[in-house]
């Protein structure tokens, strides 16, 4: 097996940080908007993009982006190991630790990553026999994900179909 390179691991590290500031850049961009700083949004919205960018560089320059149906097989592969493997081990160490906070932002993301698996597997067969449009919903509070139009009701958190918004 070959060793992986200083700069690989460079990269993967980099990577990383660099996906998880634009989340947080987000996720502090809607809070300042909350708070009335709709300036500071704007910045901490620029900020997560160019952190984007440099993900992306990041990924490309570890050859992490293949051909459509590659990246699909790649992201089954992935959301499947979360909900059979990571999400599993993280809900019973918060349920051991009573974090009921964390254990429900767990349950909600096991959940959800099945259903993405699911929807990528859907991808993945309508790309074999030529793409079919598909709306794409999403559940604000637990990230539920459903093709065609949302639920009435969120199996997972209980949000209602009017709070579910469209991915275009």
């Amino acid at each position: 097996m070959a060793s992986e390179t200083k700069t690989s691991q460079n990269l993967k590290a980099a990577f990383a940080g660099e996906s998880q500031a634009n989340r947080k850049y987000l996720a502090f961009a809607k809070q300042a908007e909350k708070d009335g700083f709709n300036q500071v949004a704007k910045l901490f919205r620029a900020a997560a993009e160019a952190e984007t960018i440099h993900a992306h560089n990041h990924l490309r320059a570890l050859n992490g982006i293949g051909s459509t149906r590659e990246n699909l097989i790649e992201a089954i592969a992935g959301e499947t190991h979360e909900f059979k493997e990571m999400y599993p081990a993280m809900i019973a160490d918060a349920k051991e630790e009573k974090e009921t906070i964390a254990l429900r932002s767990f349950m909600y993301a096991n959940s959800v990553e099945k259903v993405h698996a699911g929807l990528y597997s859907a991808a993945l067969d309508n790309l074999e026999k030529g793409q079919e449009t598909v709306e794409y919903y999403i559940c604000p509070d637990c990230g539920h994900t459903v093709a065609g139009s949302p639920p009435v009701i969120c199996p997972f958190c209980g949000a209602s179909a009017s709070e579910f918004y469209s991915i275009g």
